[in-house]
């Protein structure tokens, strides 16, 4: 399989060139979301502490990648315009702007409120000062023993060029003077990355309270001894962060493991693309810093307070109940309940398909329990399966694996290039392969991003075939976490289409069309249209129509444009987006039946499911409505035909959708307000569905 060429616009007329919000403006909006509910004064205390920190990662991430390909292409003179009509350069201009007033945000909710709030309940983040007498001794043995070993403070001169700085890495720009006076002399500390960026300050735990002290802190504090003989005139914290984001040249003729290899080692020479300062640096510090990185001016990010509030996972880690959300246990599926043993998951599939929902239903006891009891049954005869992403420690991967090395014939698609898991998915490829399996290793020009495993059973004289299709990774960690639903089938159809679509990822056939299933890049793109021109022939028809979208993100053109046509027919849309939406609701003349919510909370939604109402169509899957997904990875949509099965997908959009649901919805001028305003009855989308599945838990 080979990527499409370009695909043509398709009926693209009488819409307006302003139809479109920049996508990676949108994505700063959504950051802007999960900080909302760092500030939201409902959520407890410590759940607010772990948003700033899911902010701070995610910011860190869209620089590396989003801002280094903007800036990529600037430097490289492409004037390639957004789809809404700015050039690079504009929208770098306009992201520095919006993401300094989000750090500043993000800073003041901080220190102005969940660090203050924190201390009320004993659980504080200090300076060096802060500290009691017998605190900073131990603290400085501590020092001593721990941490002045690993430190390397280098000298710039010109004996000593300026040393190279590792993205993400937190360091201390110090400027020192010999006491008999002369010129300041600066030198660089880098703050060490594998000793706790926090340290726990008490010497008895037992008291329930937990103080921290920054690590750069006690470092700044004994500079002295870094320094001897030396006056220190400054010390400053900085961070750089690199380009990331990998380009893979790939080749038929090459080992594709090898060459991705070669790029994790050139990824951490990546040049900058942001450098974040304390608010407190000198303006000479910050020269220098600009001048030996090669830093312009406006990727410099001021920062008040700590840097790098990512380490406020260290803080969400204590032990104080109270402060966090309730805990939350998934239930087992209730067809897969048993209250002896585990019934088997081909006998349950044999009845039915059965529907998901993660993390409501329980991952270890439905997806995970399908692959193991396929590796332990004897009458098995092989298990395929791709995997994007999957966690340290996976029982999937090791299941694959036993399965293998009982002599069950075993096909792993490990995706390599899964963005920031690469490493991890090098080690299970070399693991799985070691352990017999057929590993491979994805498809040249194509990621492989699909959520599918097939499993093939001797059953009396045939072959019986056994499916799970989804819209997450094999990772039972995320799936903890993430919102996301799958299908658990037997169904003959759907056997068969993902076979012959293994038959495309593992060997060299070429095919477009399924019986159950759209596959990208080819077949994605083309069906959506296609079902929302129907439902456009629907409403024209006076029929009922409708299409409902939940989604991480929104940003195909041709998709949003035959929505656009659908609305001006009159099809009522409604858009669940979690991320990035450039779709412009509730425009006259061109979107006013057009609806966009975006659901943010405990659990990060990440399901995709599209419903078209006049067709009576569900489909689930694997793809954002994005360029990369339609076009540049394999993805699947399966069709959901069972009533049963359908209807409980349609009570979650149901649910979503609600008006007293919490949520925030788009406007046509690109706002995201919180709904409901009016004071009315609200209710928790997660919360509700949590309390419904414990409730069919406990009738079974």
């Amino acid at each position: 399989m080979t990527p499409p060429a370009a695909t043509q616009d398709i009926g693209v007329t009488d819409l307006p060139d302003d139809r479109y919000f920049n996508r990676e403006l949108s994505w700063l909006d959504f950051n802007a979301r999960v900080l909302a509910l760092a500030e939201d004064a409902s959520q407890p205390l410590l759940e607010r502490a772990k948003f700033l920190a899911i902010f701070a990662s995610n910011l860190d991430e869209f620089y590396m990648v989003r801002v280094a390909g903007l800036k990529r292409r600037e430097e490289t003179g492409l004037t390639v315009r957004s789809a809404d009509g700015l050039t690079p350069s504009e929208q770098l201009s306009r992201i520095a702007a919006r993401s300094q007033e989000l750090v500043d945000q993000h800073a003041k909710a901080f220190l102005n409120e969940i660090r203050p709030g924190l201390e009320q309940h004993g659980v504080r983040i200090v300076s060096w000062q802060d500290l009691e007498e017998p605190d900073q001794l131990r603290l400085s043995n501590y020092f001593s023993e721990q941490v002045f070993p690993v430190l390397t403070p280098l000298a710039v001169d010109p004996a000593h060029p300026f040393p190279y700085i590792s993205g993400l890495s937190l360091n201390l720009a110090v400027t020192v003077r010999t006491p008999e006076g002369g010129p300041e002399q600066f030198a660089r500390v880098k703050v060490p990355d594998n000793v706790p960026r926090l340290i726990r300050v008490e010497a008895d735990r037992r008291s329930g309270t937990a103080t921290f002290l920054p690590l750069e802190e006690l470092i700044a504090a004994h500079l002295r001894e870094l320094f001897a003989g030396m006056d220190i005139i400054e010390c400053h914290v900085f961070r750089i962060t690199r380009n990331a984001d990998l380009e893979v040249e790939e080749d038929q003729d090459e080992d594709l493991l090898k060459a991705l290899e070669r790029e994790l080692a050139r990824r951490r020479f990546g040049p900058p693309v942001r450098l974040e300062v304390g608010d407190d640096m000198t303006d000479h510090v910050l020269r220098l810093l600009l001048r030996e990185m090669d830093v312009e001016p406006d990727e410099v990010v001021e920062v008040p307070g700590l840097l790098d509030l990512s380490c406020l996972w260290q803080v969400y880690g204590v032990d104080r109940k109270e402060l966090k959300d309730p805990p939350f246990v998934p239930a087992t599926h209730p067809a897969f309940a048993d209250r002896e043993t585990p019934r088997s998951v081909f006998a349950t599939l044999r009845d039915g398909d059965v529907l998901v929902h993660h993390p409501y239903d329980s991952f270890s006891t439905s997806v995970q329990r399908f692959i193991e009891q396929a590796a332990a049954d004897p009458n098995v005869l092989a298990i395929k399966q791709t995997l994007y992403r999957t966690s340290g420690d996976s029982p999937i991967v090791d299941a694959l694996m036993d399965a293998a090395e009982a002599g069950k014939q075993v096909v792993a698609l490990v995706e390599l290039k899964a963005r920031f898991d690469e490493e991890a998915n090098i080690k299970w490829a070399r693991a799985l392969e070691k352990a017999g399996v057929h590993v491979v290793y994805g498809l040249v020009g194509l990621k492989t991003h699909c959520k599918t495993a097939l499993v093939i059973r001797q059953e009396g004289s045939s072959i019986k075939r056994y499916c799970h299709i989804g819209t997450g990774n094999y990772n039972p960690k995320t799936a903890r976490l993430y919102e996301d639903v799958g299908i658990l089938t037997a169904e003959p159809a759907i056997g068969a289409d993902l076979t012959d679509l293994f038959n495309v990822l593992t060997g060299y056939a070429r095919q477009e069309n399924y019986r159950t299933l759209m596959v990208a890049p080819y077949g994605v793109r083309r069906g959506i249209v296609q079902r929302i021109e129907q439902e456009i022939e629907h409403a024209r028809a006076g029929r009922k129509s409708g299409v409902r979208l939940k989604a991480n993100s929104l940003v195909d053109e041709q998709v949003i444009d035959a929505l656009y046509r659908a609305s001006q027919a009159g099809v009522p849309i409604e858009v669940i987006v979690r991320g990035i939406c450039a779709i412009k609701p509730g425009v006259p003349g061109l979107s006013e039946n057009i609806k966009v919510r975006s659901i943010l909370g405990r659990f990060l939604e990440h399901s995709r499911i599209v419903r078209f109402a006049g067709s009576d169509e569900l489909w689930i899957g694997s793809p954002d409505m994005m360029h990369r997904n339609l076009d540049r990875r394999v993805e699947v949509l399966v069709k959901v035909t069972d009533p049963k099965l359908v209807a409980q997908l349609d009570s979650v959009l149901d649910s979503t959708m609600d008006p007293a649901t919490r949520c925030w919805e788009l406007t046509s001028a690109g706002n995201w307000d919180p709904s409901p305003a009016d004071g009315s009855r609200v209710r928790d989308h997660q919360v509700e569905l949590m309390k419904l599945h414990s409730a069919k838990e406990q009738q079974v």
